[in-house]
């Protein structure tokens, strides 16, 4: 029977033109109200100049305008409109001002001119990186080869990014990516899951407290933002952070400081931000879910990653790298148990659909090498696999949800109730050493110590 050989180079397979995934926020002014009416420019450089002078980027035709009115700075992902000592000021939302930053819908008077800055998301067209991987990323789609294009031009920058897709399907693998190509790869790489927190104590953790600033606080601790001072922040389900968390997550991204829980003195901070949701936030925030200038200053880059089904002529080589790159794989000796894979079974994996996509990808192929008796991946391995997915043998029963109480409160119980069920299989997986368990879960140990903490789980501390 025929099979394939993990050891040879795999034969590149034809591309298709697909849909683009990448998206670059592009901001214009435009002119609202006046002589000018109608005119527009796009804010495409780092600083552009407004006024009734020929050499401005934007010439306003209007006499109760300043020859040099206001100019706007492009700085750390954000637009800052600041005022060049005009004879009759400058006016954002009808209140006069220095400097301030810009957020989309603000209204910007200058004399007898209104203009309106706006925000959108521009799809770029990007030509496909000749490379099959980036990071622990791999694939040789159309799609996946545009995003390591994209990578490799961003992750050298401190552009902000928002990575969505589907549960699953490696979004976290992209901020790593990035960390690890971001010519900072020694500096902190922190995350922070925003949907895996109490309510009560996600502001704390990523601002941090001072001593005695609630109940429970019995010294000061850092938060998560200055645990990543000079690295990365990766913000993980951003789509589920509370909207009373939201302004003050702009405030620390706008102006570059956070203040502690219980304190009034700013500390400075210099993180780059990256962001993942399994959500379309821009549908979030036309349904009021997600402030529109939060999605705004985050989505300097927007990285949508294809689901699995989307790329199946990745499989077979997403199959490859698991087999040689995974720890199921290596016997103590570090050789590879299973080293080829049968042209059936490589049939198989691409005929099913993927849900859960890579991370279903990859439980499937660990369980299939358990069963392997050689070091061939058979048709046999899988069928068995495969059978409980496709027809729910076995499946996982439905946890029960308490609709008497409110959606708050349910959701909360639920988080916890995974919470509890994953570190106690992590924790004993590892052994009950916390260290081993924060690499593989991929947080930050101080936090993984806190849930311990809060669930009475034991370990070796």
């Amino acid at each position: 029977m025929a099979t394939k050989d993990f050891e040879s180079k795999t034969e590149l397979l034809k591309l298709e033109d697909g849909p683009e995934v990448i998206s670059l926020r592009k901001c214009q002014l435009i002119v609202t109200d006046g002589a000018t009416r109608g005119k527009k420019i796009t804010l495409s450089k780092d600083k552009m100049s407004i006024g009734k002078r020929e050499d401005n980027d934007l010439v306003v035709a209007d006499k109760t305008v300043s020859r040099k009115h206001f100019e706007i700075d492009y700085v750390d992902d954000a637009f800052l409109l600041r005022d060049l000592g005009s004879t009759n000021g400058t006016y954002l939302n009808s209140s006069r001002v220095k400097e301030v930053y810009l957020s989309p819908g603000d209204l910007i008077k200058i004399g007898g001119t209104t203009l309106e800055f706006v925000a959108f998301d521009e799809k770029v067209k990007i030509d496909p990186s000749d490379r099959e991987a980036f990071g622990e990323l791999v694939g040789r789609s159309r799609k996946m080869r545009q995003i390591f294009s994209i990578l490799e031009k961003i992750s050298p920058s401190q552009a902000t990014v928002i990575i969505e897709g589907e549960t699953g399907t490696g979004k976290d693998l992209v901020a790593k990516a990035i960390h690890e190509h971001s010519g900072k790869k020694s500096s902190p790489f922190i995350v922070f899951d925003c949907s895996a927190v109490a309510a009560n104590l996600i502001e704390s953790e990523l601002f941090g407290h001072e001593k005695g600033s609630f109940t429970g606080a019995h010294k000061s601790r850092r938060g998560a933002f200055e645990a990543a001072s000079g690295g990365i922040i990766f913000l993980d389900e951003i789509g589920e952070l509370a909207s009373d968390l939201q302004p003050k997550l702009l405030r620390a991204l706008e102006q570059r400081e956070i203040r502690r829980v219980g304190s009034n003195v700013p500390v400075k901070i210099d993180v780059r931000v990256i962001c993942a949701t399994n959500r379309n936030l821009r549908k979030e925030v036309q349904a009021g879910n997600f402030r529109e200038d939060l999605y705004y200053r985050l989505s300097v880059v927007k990285i949508l990653i294809p689901s699995l089904r989307e790329r199946p002529e990745d499989i077979p080589l997403i199959v490859e790298h698991f087999l040689k790159e995974r720890p199921f794989n290596k016997n103590t000796d570090g050789t590879l148990r299973v080293t080829k894979v049968e042209d059936e079974a490589l049939k198989m994996f691409s005929r099913y659909e993927w849900p859960g996509n890579v991370r279903e990808l990859h439980n499937v192929v660990e369980r299939a090498v358990s069963f392997a008796d050689g070091n061939t991946l058979t048709r046999k391995n899988l069928e068995y696999i495969f059978a409980e997915l496709e027809h729910g043998e076995e499946r996982t029963e439905r946890m029960t949800i308490d609709s008497d109480i409110p959606f708050k409160d349910a959701k909360q119980h639920v988080v916890e109730n995974f919470e509890r069920e994953y570190l106690t299989e992590l924790l004993k997986q590892h052994n009950y050493n916390l260290s081993k368990a924060s690499r593989e879960a991929q947080i930050d140990r101080k936090h993984l110590r806190n849930l311990v903490k809060k669930y009475d789980i034991p370990t070796k501390e």
